[in-house]
């Protein structure tokens, strides 16, 4: 693996002008593609395998056309000062208000009120539903500016009107300040990392690159392959993260190298040889765990999975070509002030510096080398004090009631909850299926009699039946909110109670709706994170145990993994679930988990931390190959590695915390999330328990069994079989392109 890495950074760094014309051709390519694409449909979100997902389909099946595809927007309608909404003049308002939101030239219809029956008991609340004609990525800036100039002239009646649905979302569209936050501290880190500009200009500008590609190429599938816009999100967010990393420990090599004395030809190759073979076994883990995410069986994490995996195969690739032909085209500019004068006084004929020097990663591994047991004891205490809240982990969908109280559709939820109850926002629908009963009417009475008395029902609505006659349908509305867990034990009582209801009517029924559709998600999501751990964990496993040559030091690796993810979903319960520090947050409402954010964060961190963790102890592998003791290996890793790992640590911590600024609940749960793992990954598990468990196995970290070492391919990581020879053209190419 060295040996070929090496001469493949040779060979870039020779036809750097090929390589280069290479790169721009795919990214035109790909980027024509892209722009020239059929703009891809949004799919409705689907989840084979459980009952909410079988009865709607059961639904489109048997009432064609009635699941309809136009977005909608519930206005609803408050009288104020203890009026009613049923009085001359509030009712005149609220007329006059669905009239005007009929207006709208992509309005497909409203619903009045008071003939519906849409007015609460007490007579404060009503609501009316306007559909549209498109869905809400259909909608036109005029249709959306139409629709909130409606609700503020009803508000000048005097009425509290507030609106909610997937009409109201993304009023203002993505502002990309996230983005614009963690390129913005990447470069400051970069900056005081390499103190070049060049230096940490060039991992940017390479990860862009790929990221370019990579949005691209996504873009240009999204249309036939049906990809969400998530997909292209994710792929953005560890396409730049990997991407800047993978080059900033190409850079980082070469410069050490160029240190030594090697000439800039000689450096590229054996950056790329070593750090580059760290690099493709780093973006495997990376990509093992994102494809990892189709074992879950949920179409939108299995695209998100391998749209993202694809991204980072985009930054392997480019780091291990692109860096090393611009290395060729700055092969100086990329060095420190202090290094360049160094080459001039060897150029004069001085002796070379002593490059092995103390720094701050060699003081922290000697401080941990003195003290394993204590430092490993206080960080594995501390990981588990934090992963503690994990056991009361609750998993959701969080909706309208986890959105900020500025927002109009958090307002619009609290008062249909205050007029009609709290279950009004998440009503359960029932799918009757009596095609092969006798009297498919009665058998639809029946089942709605009988879960119309189940304990926790408010009410029944009318069954409606379809052409056919043979399905009918029913909404069930609960006493409690859609996320509580009263809500979910009615799904399941009345789950339980079918055999019997199902045996009184002769046919057979399914429960589904929105909060029905979470539980299930919710159950099927828990139920498959260990299943996915263990196929990821092993997968990575193997394939670390193939890099280091070891048996404990993979186990290290995934046991430490295991402890970060645990503390940083423990961290994600008492912030988000339990509303300890909530208010530093903005976040307002506490309630369950989102779904897919457990195994969506171990998938990404996983991968990101088996990053951390080949690059620091693949230069501790290669000290100790190259003869060093166990404990002069780690302080040699440290030495090299651990500043560039913090570098990269503190980009991704800097990408994934913009995002907590975020108005939407679940968004700032993401980033929170990301940040806390990588956080606690790289500062505590891989800067403290690493050193400290290895310094504890000494000689017994590197051991392998005989029979297994003969049957492990061997892929040389540390550059063994480099054989670092004169270079007798690399010099004159070099003083030529100094000249330039």
């Amino acid at each position: 693996m060295a040996a070929f890495l090496y001469r493949m950074g040779r060979l870039a760094f020779r036809r750097r002008w090929t390589v280069a014309l290479v790169w721009a051709a795919v990214l035109a390519a790909v980027g024509l593609a892209g722009m020239t694409a059929p703009e891809a449909e949004e799919e409705p979100f689907s989840m084979p395998g459980i009952e909410s997902q079988e009865a709607f389909d059961l639904m489109e099946e048997r009432f064609p056309g009635a699941a309809a595809d136009g977005a909608t927007a519930r206005v609803v309608f408050v009288s104020p000062n203890g009026e009613k909404v049923t009085a001359t003049e509030n009712k005149e308002a609220v007329e006059a208000a669905i009239a005007e939101l009929g207006d709208g030239t992509q309005v497909a219809s409203t619903v009045d009120p008071y003939e519906s029956g849409a007015v609460s008991e007490d007579g404060s609340t009503a609501y009316t539903t306007v559909t549209y004609k498109v869905d809400a990525a259909g909608l036109t800036d005029a249709s959306r500016s139409h629709l909130e100039e409606s609700l503020e002239h009803a508000r000048d009646s005097g009425l509290t009107v507030e609106a909610g649905g997937d009409a109201m979302e993304d009023m203002g569209g993505p502002s990309g300040t996230a983005e614009a936050i963690g390129v913005s501290v990447a470069a400051v880190v970069l900056l005081i990392t390499f103190g070049s500009l060049a230096a940490a200009g060039l991992p940017l500008l390479t990860a862009l690159i790929g990221v370019g590609i990579s949005l691209f190429a996504i873009t240009a599938m999204a249309g036939p392959l049906g990809l969400a816009d998530t997909t292209s999100t994710v792929a953005i967010m560890l396409g730049l993260a990997v991407g800047i990393d993978y080059a900033l420990f190409i850079v980082s090599r070469y410069r050490e190298e160029r240190a030594k004395g090697r000439t800039a030809q000689e450096a590229v190759a054996l950056a790329t040889g070593t750090a580059g073979s760290a690099v493709v076994f780093a973006g495997l883990t990376v990509v093992i765990a994102l494809v990892g995410l189709s074992v879950v069986g949920i179409p939108m994490l299995t695209e998100m999975g391998l749209g993202a995996a694809g991204a980072v195969v985009v930054g392997v690739l480019i780091a291990l070509t692109l860096v090393p032909a611009f290395l060729g085209f700055w092969p100086n500019a990329i060095l420190t002030r202090k290094d360049r004068k160094d080459r001039k006084a060897r150029r004069a004929g001085a002796t070379p510096r002593e490059t092995r020097k103390v720094n701050g990663g060699a003081r922290w591994a000697s401080f941990v080398l003195r003290r394993p047991l204590p430092v490993l004891l206080a960080a594995v205490a501390g990981l588990g004090a934090l992963a503690l809240p994990m056991t009361d982990l609750q998993l959701g969908m969080p909706g309208d009631e986890a959105k900020s109280t500025e927002t109009t559709q958090r307002r619009a939820y609290d008062a249909l909850a205050e007029g009609f109850g709290p279950g009004f926002n998440g009503p359960l629908t029932v799918v009757v299926d009596a095609k092969d009963a006798d009297d498919p009417k009665a058998a639809a009475e029946t089942v709605s009699e009988r879960i119309g008395g189940t304990e926790g029902v408010v009410s029944v609505s009318p069954a409606q039946f379809n052409e056919s006659g043979d399905t009918a349908v029913f909404s069930v509305v609960p006493t409690t909110a859609p996320t509580g867990q009263e809500t979910k034990d009615l799904v399941n009582t009345i789950r339980g109670d079918r055999p019997g209801i199902e045996s009184e009517a002769g046919a057979t029924f399914e429960v589904t709706g929105t909060t029905a559709m979470n539980i299930d998600v919710s159950e099927k999501v828990q139920s498959a994170l260990v299943p996915y751990l263990l196929v990821v964990v092993g997968l990575a496993v193997i394939l670390l145990l193939v890099v280091f040559r070891s048996i404990l030091i993979p186990l290290k690796a995934a046991a430490g993994f295991l402890l970060s993810v645990l503390a940083s979903l423990g961290a994600v319960v008492v912030v988000f679930q339990q509303g300890h520090g909530a208010d530093l947050l903005g976040v307002e409402t506490t309630g369950p988990i989102m779904s897919l954010m457990p195994i969506f964060l171990v998938g990404i961190v996983f991968g990101l931390a088996m990053d951390y963790e080949v690059f620091l102890v693949s230069r501790m592998r290669e000290a100790y190959v190259h003869g060093e003791r166990p404990a002069q290996a780690v302080t040699s890793g440290f030495r090299h590695s651990a500043r560039v790992v913090v570098a990269a640590a503190l980009i991704m911590i800097a990408v994934f915390s913009g995002f907590i600024g975020d108005s939407d609940a679940m968004i700032k749960m993401i980033g929170f999330g990301l940040a806390s793992a990588v956080l606690l990954d790289a500062f505590v598990v891989r800067m403290a328990i690493v050193p400290a468990v290895l310094a504890l196995l000494g000689e017994r970290a590197w051991w392998l069994p005989k029979w297994l070492d003969r049957i492990l391919p061997r892929v040389d990581v540390e550059g063994e079989a480099l054989t670092r020879p004169a270079d007798p053209e690399a010099e004159p190419a070099e003083k030529n392109l100094a000249r330039t």
